[in-house]
């Protein structure tokens, strides 16, 4: 049981802490536990539906090593391992060996992969990649409840409802973490011999799509930074910052990506005019990676051949569209039946508009061929794409936490006035007599990186943005929350902020149009053969210092 610290919160001791519950999240818990170590998940939603896969997800990304043409991990290596991608050949090849162990646990808790008839798996083409390598999920929306009860089976410790507001930082290494219960209050100091970052990659409500609703958003609208902001602060290094920028077409007005199956399975991409548009920009057409995909339906837009914009299933075998329209895309977002209802859908006659989606921030926390990052002790499960990256990334990232922190004693007690700031800081909101609630801040947030951020930009503009994004900042005092969801929110959209302010930032530095980059930029139209590397973060003497590795 959790013993009181003075009256302030509960502490907890473990060998492995997993920050987030989700497919990262579980997959570090499942390698620690599997080494026989004390471990605990802590998240601010509930383990049985929290993450990116809590809503579903349709695809599993697997190189199998089969016959088949570009199947072997040695294909995947090939593919991601480029200069701007932050990928180090050793921790891909690690990704694809371990995608075996990964099928074998889902398979076993229950999830369901779709086969041929022969028995092999079905898989599609897709996002540019040379293989068929994702494998077809049969009912995608029940696969988090289960993979919850095996994380429970396991005896995994499990802290839901808790927001970390900071990594404990103590001799040089991470020492734990402490946060706070999003429905009581309850104050949560954790100390840990190391720790795994698996808080969600994708920073979403920092922009918006055509409804407006920064929650109905392409990817999950609770993550706001804070894999990215926690780190920064604890002195942890960041990259791709200024590359991993990402948005992707959505059924229009519908914020749920679901467009790997359609794209992969052979579908068209049609402008105003029903011209077939994606064989100017890539020769895999609408199989392009997913950036260039977006890129070039918006050039398509900037010459005026739409909106609107087109996907054309019509010309596909009855099964095919069949599977994509009743299985897959519910998968990926159990709404899909009421919206297709609604707009009067049907693939096997109607073409179904599409839009190019929210944009959405992202980077990854510098990390060696151990998944350890600069800052000794702390492990970074997400990184890679998908799925299959975020679960096998996580364990991954979980095994070598579990190996480091059987070699390391146990961090001594909690520091009792470190803890008392911290709370002080995270409560200080509720106790504001400020007038300004998260709403306002986070809107204007948004405001900022639509008119500056967005998918052309230049440098006047962003820094346009960073001065703007400064008012913004100076309301942060002013800040005001009524109750504890609210003081969730707040915290939120201040973690929000800082990652739009590093973002920006590191836009400013990449002063090029390329394959590197969703956005384009109208003062530097082409490529820099100069900037294909990599763009690093700290935060040194309290302010964030940028250089090219």
């Amino acid at each position: 049981m959790p013993e009181k610290l003075d009256e302030i919160g509960c502490v907890h001791e473990t060998d492995v802490l997993v920050l987030g519950g989700g497919a990262s999240g579980c997959g570090a818990a499942l390698a620690s536990r599997e080494a026989g170590l004390r471990t605990l998940i802590v998240d601010k939603g509930k383990i049985e539906s929290c993450g990116c896969i809590g809503g579903g997800n349709d695809h599993f990304m697997a190189v199998l090593n089969t016959s088949e043409p570009f199947d072997t991990v040695d294909d995947m290596v090939g593919f991601y391992c480029k200069p701007t991608s932050g990928y180090l050949p050793e921790t891909v090849a690690a990704w694809g060996q371990v995608i075996p162990h990964i099928i074998d646990f889902l398979t076993d808790v229950g999830v369901q992969f779709r086969k041929n008839a022969d028995g092999s798996y079905m898989r599609t083409q897709g996002f540019g990649q040379p293989g068929s390598w994702w494998i077809l999920i049969r009912q995608g929306q029940y696969m988090k409840p289960l993979i919850a009860k095996r994380m429970h089976d396991l005896d995994v410790d499990v802290l839901d409802r808790v927001m970390i507001t900071r990594l404990v930082v103590e001799n040089g290494r991470l020492a734990g973490a402490m946060g706070y219960d999003v429905l009581d209050g309850t104050f949560h100091v954790i100390r840990a011999n190391t720790a795994v970052l698996a808080l969600g990659p994708r920073t979403t409500r920092a922009t918006s799509n055509s409804t407006k609703n920064p929650f109905n958003a392409q990817f999950p609208p609770f993550n706001t930074g804070t894999q990215y902001v926690l780190p920064y602060e604890a002195g942890a290094r960041l990259v791709c910052l200024d590359t991993r920028q990402i948005a992707t077409i959505l059924p229009k007005s519908f914020g749920c990506p679901g467009m790997n199956g359609i794209t992969g399975s052979g579908s068209h991409a049609l402008n105003a005019k029903g011209e077939r548009f994606m064989p100017k920009y890539h020769p895999m057409n609408e199989q392009a990676p997913r950036h260039l995909f977006v890129q070039g339906l918006f050039r398509e837009q900037l010459i005026g051949n739409g909106p609107p914009f087109y996907m054309d299933m019509r010309h596909l075998p009855d099964d095919v569209r069949d599977v994509l329209e009743h299985d897959l895309m519910p998968g990926d977002k159990a709404t899909w039946g009421d919206y297709a209802e609604q707009r009067g859908l049907d693939f096997s006659t109607k073409l179904m508009e599409v839009e190019v989606g929210d944009l959405a921030f992202e980077g990854m926390v510098d990390r060696d061929a151990r998944f350890q990052s600069t800052l000794p002790g702390l492990f970074v499960g997400t990184g890679f794409p998908s799925f299959s990256g975020a679960i096998c990334g996580g364990y991954l990232a979980g095994m070598n936490a579990a190996q480091a922190a059987a070699e390391l004693p146990r961090p001594g007690p909690a520091d009792a006035r470190a803890v008392r700031e911290e709370q002080a800081r995270v409560l200080r909101p509720l106790n504001s007599d400020g007038q300004t609630p998260y709403t306002l801040f986070e809107r204007a947030i948004r405001q900022v990186m639509d008119y500056y951020m967005g998918y052309v930009r230049n440098e006047q503009g962003m820094r346009q943005a960073l001065a703007s994004l400064k008012l913004v900042a100076d309301l942060a005092g002013d800040l005001h929350a009524r109750n504890w969801h609210e003081l969730m929110r707040t915290h939120e959209a201040l973690d929000l902020l800082k990652m739009c302010k590093l973002v920006t930032l590191a836009s400013l530095e990449r002063k090029e149009t390329s394959a590197n980059t969703i956005y384009m930029r109208t003062d530097y139209p082409g490529p820099d053969p100069s900037m294909n590397r990599l763009l690093a973060v700290e935060k040194i003497d309290g302010e964030p210092r940028l250089r090219w590795l």
